[in-house]
């Protein structure tokens, strides 16, 4: 391949444009088998689908559609439902992810006392929770939330505790000698050593808050993204479910962009991969 075309910085978006077209260009030629279209859906139709979502149609008014308008399938609501429990679950676990695993990685005794239930619960599949949250909280959106906090969590706090463990004995005891005191140590070398380690972990805790609230509307709900994709399973109208797949993933990377950009604003003192092969 030409240097000139080879992928680098200035073409990198081109060559990612790129591959998203020979897949669209790929799905639609398989699609064109009837067989295959029912499995696989067509992505015209998916974007229509997508389309009459978020566009209404005018049409004229009568006793169905009072408004003039239809084919909103109120993904509005839906989607706001669904955006709702994984923001909260987003927060929540990340908060208690944060507090747990900094309070466990300064406190060695409470740390090697806890550190086999947490093993434990850590490899407990999530799902079979689903129910217990159900009874606990009801078909509401706490339950959705409740069940992703616990994906969520276990990421931001194993990385939060490795990043503090991994806090060099040299600058704690500089800190030390200078007269830093247990609060000063926390915000001055503790946080910002475990600062890289947390945003790592957003970065994989954005999905994983929408696959637990998707997953709980699957199991038990009359609103939300998942909802919908379900409803268009027992229909076999694959067409709404990749759809519904497609704005769970746009929305999706739209909060990990905003997690990225937090980063970048609090991540300024961190020298980039380029800068650092040229120290």
């Amino acid at each position: 391949m030409s240097s000139r075309f080879a992928p680098n910085d200035r073409n990198l978006r081109a060559w990612q444009l790129a591959v998203v077209v020979v897949v669209l260009a790929t799905w639609h030629l398989v699609s064109r088998n009837e067989q295959w279209a029912f499995f696989l859906g067509e992505p015209i139709k998916v974007a229509g689908r997508i389309w009459s979502w978020f566009v209404p149609i005018a049409i004229e008014p009568n006793a169905l559609f009072p408004d003039g308008l239809s084919g909103r399938a109120d993904i509005y609501t839906h989607l706001g439902v669904t955006l709702l429990e994984t923001v909260l679950a987003f927060a929540i676990g990340t908060l208690l992810g944060l507090g747990v695993g900094l309070w466990l990685a300064l406190a060695p005794t409470a740390s090697a006392i806890f550190d086999p239930y947490i093993k434990a619960m850590n490899s407990m599949p999530r799902v079979i929770l689903a129910p217990i949250f159900a009874m606990w909280f009801g078909l509401g959106i706490w339950s959705k939330v409740a069940l992703a906090v616990t994906l969520v969590f276990f990421i931001v706090f194993f990385n939060v505790y490795q990043g503090v463990r991994e806090v060099s004995p040299v600058v704690l005891a500089n800190a030390r000698m200078l007269g830093a005191n247990q609060k000063q140590l926390l915000r001055t070398v503790y946080l910002p050593s475990a600062t890289s380690w947390v945003f790592s972990s957003l970065h994989t805790s954005v999905g994983l808050a929408f696959v637990g609230a998707v997953v709980g509307e699957y199991l038990g709900s009359a609103r939300g993204v998942g909802y919908l994709i379900l409803q268009a399973e027992g229909t076999f109208d694959v067409n709404t479910v990749f759809a519904g797949i497609v704005v769970l993933t746009a929305f999706a990377l739209a909060l990990d962009g905003l997690v990225g950009k937090i980063e970048r604003r609090l991540m300024k003192w961190q020298p980039k991969a380029g800068e650092t092969e040229k120290l």
